[in-house]
């Protein structure tokens, strides 16, 4: 306002423009609000489960899923005003020299304020997240973005270091376990806390025995070593301590389950020991843990000193920090393009009618693309992509693969096959942008590749025909008691894990439960119905008659004897309807990633396993 002799004279003042640092703490203070409704939502989990709130855990995993978009779109948001057009927001307008040099500016602030930050692989992923939104994607350029991290995580730790250290030796075993399973603090009375530790010992000592046999020299040495992160692990009904046993050179993983009973007292269910126990527990068929950490950089590190196989993408992802694992994903796999030469080509298996799928056959993933036109009544784009959210959020009870959804992917063209190239051409040519020397990929799905079950069948034996049918069939029955009728139930739409496990991946047809109508065939009124080639009974869009399973499943004399001794009932709407019941009452069953023989009291009232 300026003020001119007795007349008020009101002229626009611009705002000043911001500065990169004022852009960076913005940026960050975003991330810093992300982050501690991330770490709330962790210790909300710890109450909910002292209070066996199965419910509230299941919609809290959900809630949580959606946490990061929401906070970028709000930082976003938040960005934009502050900018008032410094950054271009036109797909036609290019950013001015004046705009690049800013925007380099902002994250070089942002890289000094992380110096002494616990999150700062986080924070980065989150600031390309927010850059990428305000930014059209044909001027963003890897001068603005963290292609590589700028801040290490190596030796980075909480100010309470992130896992805790006990001497089973020098203090006793059991008196050890003990006091390694009270420092956890649950707020609900154990049901015989001495008791279960003896158990834990004795399957331990049981166990490491056949795991350092006497002639390997493998006793505990005096400083043997207890390591067992900080915060517990919840997910479903189950919570997991998670550590390591160091004995000399030696380094044992193991996990240790606890429950509540009915009483609501706490037990000490399992035991989990070696790397495969673990990888099971950790599986990309699980949903995302609820573990509060201050650095989750120190976790993931201690996780895969247990998991040395298992990349660190898909321990950020289990930790809940699935935007990392992406962001980790992308990086891994751009390394592994510039040191390989296969090409990519179409994935082996029936071609599906929703999904082009192809494959590098170096790299053990698979990208699945939503066809243009689908051969399906009913089904379409938008379709294909709730039905895959649907899955993001559900309990996937280790008997659902999951997923990373990418946009606007570059690949380089001469890494494509003609054939595929043809493929994607005729199917998905909307996804498709091709320039001289890349395929930009507008929107795919990647997920770990795994043998079709339909392929692994041909080729098995008999005894491997019984495993993987009865796998088939407890896969079934475990997703329709979480609420998923898988749909489509041919073969072709699950897979073979390296462990041995049947797990569904086709989830364009996939409803729930409680939309179904399981129906009995009835009988015919004459014979001329009966060989009639319609049915002579109404048949609603939702209607299911488990009877025709038998005619399109079980033409195979091996697989129809193996399906028959294992999952008869399945063949029965009796079974099917009992179990929509089950689901409509709201009941959560107890899916737990070990076999019987890991838990510690024989005879226990048992869990639904997943085996």
């Amino acid at each position: 306002m300026i003020y001119t002799g007795d007349v008020q004279h009101i002229e626009p003042v611009a705002a000043p423009a911001p500065l990169p640092l004022d852009v960076a703490r913005q940026i960050l203070a975003g991330f810093d609000r992300h982050y501690a409704l991330f770490r709330y939502s962790a210790q909300r989990a710890k109450a909910l489960f002292e209070s066996g709130d199965w419910h509230g855990i299941q919609q809290l995993s959900r809630e949580r899923i959606e946490y990061y978009d929401m906070r970028v779109r709000e930082c976003a948001n938040q960005l934009q005003r502050t900018l008032q057009g410094l950054a271009a927001s036109d797909s036609e307008t290019s950013l001015t020299p004046a705009q690049t040099a800013f925007w380099q500016d902002v994250k070089q602030q942002f890289v000094g304020l992380l110096s002494e930050h616990r999150q700062p692989e986080c924070a980065e992923t989150f600031f390309n997240s927010v850059s990428c939104r305000i930014l059209h994607r044909d001027y963003f350029h890897n001068d603005f973005l963290f292609v590589r991290p700028a801040v290490a995580t190596d030796y980075l730790d909480s100010r309470i270091p992130s896992y805790r250290v006990y001497y089973p030796l020098s203090e006793g075993l059991r008196s050890g376990l003990v006091r390694m399973v009270a420092d956890f603090g649950l707020a609900a009375p154990y049901a015989d806390l001495p008791r279960d530790t003896r158990l834990l010992a004795r399957a331990a000592v049981r166990q490491l025995r056949a795991q350092w046999p006497r002639h390997q020299g493998r006793r505990l040495a005096p400083d043997c070593q207890i390591q067992v992160l900080g915060s517990l692990f919840f997910r479903n009904k189950g919570a997991y301590i998670v550590g390591r046993l160091i004995n000399q050179s030696s380094l044992l993983p193991f996990a240790i389950a606890l429950t509540r009973n009915a009483a609501g007292q706490i037990e000490l269910d399992a035991l989990l020991l070696g790397a495969d126990d673990l990888s099971t527990l950790f599986s990309f068929t699980r949903a995302y843990f609820l573990v509060d950490m201050e650095t989750p950089a120190a976790v993931v590190s201690f996780l895969s000193s247990l998991l040395p196989r298992k990349p660190k993408a898909e321990l950020y992802t289990m930790i809940g920090l699935q935007k990392q694992g992406k962001t980790l994903f992308y990086r891994d796999f751009l390394h592994h393009l510039a040191h390989s030469r296969d090409a990519f080509d179409i994935a082996p298996g029936i071609k599906g009618m929703v999904m082009c799928v192809f494959t590098l056959p170096s790299y053990p993933y698979v990208f699945k693309l939503i066809k243009d036109h689908i051969d399906k009544d009913g089904i379409d784009h938008a379709t294909v992509r709730r039905k895959y959210q649907m899955v993001k959020l559900h309990d996937r009870v280790g008997r659902m693969a999951d997923t990373w959804e990418y946009s606007q992917v570059a690949l380089p063209r001469a890494r494509f096959s003609s054939a595929l190239l043809d493929e994607l051409r005729q199917r998905v040519p909307s996804l498709l942008e091709e320039n001289h020397d890349s395929i930009v990929i507008r929107h795919v799905y990647i997920e770990r590749r795994m043998t079709p079950l339909n392929l692994y069948l041909q080729h098995a034996s008999e005894p491997m025909v019984d495993h993987a049918i009865r796998e088939y069939g407890d896969a079934i029955r475990q997703l329709a008691s979480a609420n998923i009728f898988p749909g489509d139930m041919l073969y072709k739409n699950f897979g073979v894990t390296r462990l041995g496990r049947v797990v569904f991946y086709d989830y364009d047809e996939i409803q729930r439960m409680t939309e179904m109508q399981f129906r009995q065939i009835p009988p015919a009124p004459n014979e001329e119905a009966e060989m009639a080639s319609e049915p002579w009974y109404a048949i609603g869009p939702n209607d299911v008659f488990p009877e025709e399973f038998d005619r399109f499943l079980l033409g195979d004399p091996r697989i129809r004897k193996a399906f028959l001794r294992h999952h008869a009932e399945l063949l029965q709407a009796d079974w099917w309807q009992a179990c929509r019941t089950h689901v409509a009452q709201g009941q959560i069953e107890e899916f737990f990633p070990y076999d019987k023989d890991r838990r510690l009291r024989v005879g226990a009232t048992p869990p639904v396993f997943a085996s």
